[in-house]
């Protein structure tokens, strides 16, 4: 490859590691408060909550971006805002994917709880803020499950990054879509170097949360 592709590679990279780090930071900043009330609550309808979770945690992709895209559109309800065709647009589309699977194992690690867990914390009088803080440093290990789904969901999403994105050169280009490209045109070495830097990516960040999970288990 030459110093034009590397330059190329390089910004299709960073760029696809803006729109993972600012959607996986949603879906959990959102996600984990929702897991949590779901999995330690009793409510009417959180039947119904807990199994539109697990719809949303086996959807296709490719049907949220299809969904963001007729929202997204010029004649969609959020069409004048100008998503369609964006990296804002891209981050809510993988956003919305990731959020059920933030969800879903966070409710499973606070459901695994033991009842006495709960009944000691409650025996102490321990406060809320400190209660929840316990709480959290409980599941933290299924916390962390939450992050290695979501961001797998993410790095390996290319339906609706097509889609709301639309793959536009310099703007909206990240590397699954680029991969994509690249094969259908033939050029079957860039997709290959494109391929190899994902998989890098993979890696790498499976293996650092990998190693931060192993060290939680040991202590």
């Amino acid at each position: 490859m030459n110093e034009l592709e590397l330059q190329t590679i390089a910004e299709i990279t960073i760029r696809t590691l803006w729109v993972c780090g600012c959607a996986l930071l949603l879906a959990l900043a959102i996600g984990i408060p929702i897991g949590i009330v779901l999995g330690s609550k009793r409510f009417l309808g959180r039947s119904i909550a807990v199994s539109t979770v697990n719809a949303g945690m086996g959807a296709p992709p490719v049907v949220v971006g299809l969904g963001c895209y007729i929202l997204f559109a010029r004649s969609g309800l959020f069409g004048g805002v100008g998503l369609i065709y964006s990296l804002t647009g891209m981050i809510i589309a993988q956003t919305l994917i990731a959020v059920p699977l933030v969800i879903g194992i966070t409710l499973a690690a606070v459901g695994s709880l033991d009842d006495e867990w709960n009944l000691q914390v409650r025996t102490l009088g321990i406060g809320r803020v400190w209660r929840l803080w316990l709480l959290v440093r409980e599941i933290r290990m299924g916390l962390l499950a939450a992050v290695i789904a979501a961001l797998g969901g993410i790095l390996s999403e290319v339906g609706a990054s097509q889609m709301v994105g639309g793959n536009l050169d310099g703007k909206t280009r990240v590397l699954t879509t680029a991969i994509m490209m690249k094969t259908s045109q033939g050029q079957w070495e860039q997709a290959a170097g494109l391929a190899i830097v994902l998989m890098g990516l993979t890696l790498l960040v499976a293996g650092v949360l990998t190693v931060i999970q192993q060290s939680g288990r040991t202590r």
